[in-house]
């Protein structure tokens, strides 16, 4: 079941990566980043537990999204997948970066509170989190 899982998340992967391409090398542009910079991405799927996909995606975009860009982490995209899983996609400048980022994130007293607030409601059975690094032919780099 898991490879399916993962099969799906990296079909979704790859549309993203066609579909957002020019507006990721526009954004990098307006941000001072050569499109030969070969970023970090990272494929976070959030195993939802039934009937909770509606509160994720609340939670997502309500206050996830903003915390994340808070702490330049750069989310490509987010989705739904059709087995009840919750993909998004992050470019990070580096693993170091990504690291760097996390760290900051689970620091600050916003996330904290977020966390504490979700907690009495579980919504999620497992978070899986894969590093991936850009082929030198990938229109996404």
């Amino acid at each position: 079941m898991t490879d399916r899982r993962y099969g799906i998340s990296l079909a979704w992967l790859a549309a993203a990566s066609i579909a957002v391409s020019p507006a990721l090398i526009s954004g990098a542009k307006a941000e001072g980043m050569t499109t030969e910079t070969s970023r970090v991405f990272e494929l976070r799927v959030y195993h939802v537990l039934p009937g909770k996909m509606p509160t994720v995606e609340a939670q997502f975009r309500d206050a996830w999204a903003q915390l994340l860009d808070k702490h330049n982490l750069k989310v490509v995209g987010y989705w739904e997948a059709e087995d009840n899983t919750f993909v998004y996609i992050v470019a990070h400048q580096s693993r170091g970066d990504a690291k760097k980022n996390w760290d900051a994130l689970r620091a600050d007293p916003e996330y904290l509170a977020l966390k504490k607030s979700e907690s009495s409601d579980k919504t999620v059975d497992k978070i899986d989190s894969t590093y991936m690094e850009s082929t030198d032919y990938s229109p996404l780099r």
